[in-house]
């Protein structure tokens, strides 16, 4: 299948979606290019669904990197909290670079169909990303109470909650689904950036990307939405817009 077909059938539902090879390609090139540095002293976090679609799927570029440290749950919320940032900034070589990757994901199947994907082995098509399906699933049938989170489902509460508080808007959306999973973006977005603001960097160069990932069936693979690009030099404080990079 070539890639401008892939491509075809993943931008029917996100029109400025590239590959997530490409995704790393042009992060990689940005950092060798005009940054001048080295990818063996970039520690990378990403804030990504434990889904295992995620792993298999999973750039063979980014190996070029140190890490990943995990900061996500399910569907990328970054559950570590500020002790877990803590850590990975504790983690990144002083004359290196820490880059941080982060957003919910979604499946778009061959078939164009949004929110679910063939996995390997199976016959049938299944949620992508599974929790947040069944977090949809559950509000659209006023199933979720405000406030209710539990010790032994605790992150899949917090989602529910994340699209209880958007409920209106989901509900009134053509695409409910990829509404919620935009919901839960800006809910990641949010938190990484609050997380961000309490943690003491060492290292030279902090870089974020936010992104919607998407997940197709295995013959066509990851592909990546980006929301948010951003380079602070932490010597300097100066803040660099990097959005362009993917368009």
């Amino acid at each position: 299948m070539k890639k401008s077909q892939k491509l075809a059938v993943v931008q029917k539902h996100y029109k400025h979606a590239i590959s997530t090879i490409d995704l790393f390609n042009r992060i990689i090139e940005y950092i060798e290019d005009d940054l001048d540095a080295e990818t063996n002293k970039v520690m990378l976090a990403d804030s990504w669904c434990s889904d295992d679609v995620n792993s298999i799927q999973y750039p063979v570029r980014a190996s070029e990197f140190l890490g990943p440290f995990k900061l996500g749950g399910l569907d990328g919320y970054p559950f570590v909290g500020a002790s877990g940032m803590g850590a990975f900034a504790g983690h990144v070589p002083t004359d290196g670079l820490a880059l941080v990757m982060f957003g919910p994901h979604i499946g778009v199947s061959l078939d164009g169909t949004l929110g679910s994907i063939h996995r390997i082995g199976q016959e049938e098509k299944t949620g992508c990303c599974g929790a947040a399906s069944l977090g949809l699933s559950k509000l659209l049938k006023n199933e979720l109470v405000a406030g209710q989170i539990s010790e032994m489902d605790y992150q899949m509460n917090v989602l529910e909650q994340i699209m209880l508080r958007q409920y209106s808007r989901i509900a009134k959306s053509d695409l409910p689904v990829k509404e919620a999973t935009d919901v839960i973006y800006e809910a990641i977005e949010k938190r990484i950036l609050e997380l961000i603001s309490l943690t003491k960097f060492e290292c030279k160069y902090l870089m974020l990307v936010g992104v919607v990932l998407i997940n197709s069936d295995p013959q066509i693979g990851s592909f990546s939405q980006p929301r948010y690009a951003k380079l602070i030099n932490l010597e300097t404080n100066e803040e660099r817009e990097l959005i362009s990079l993917f368009e």
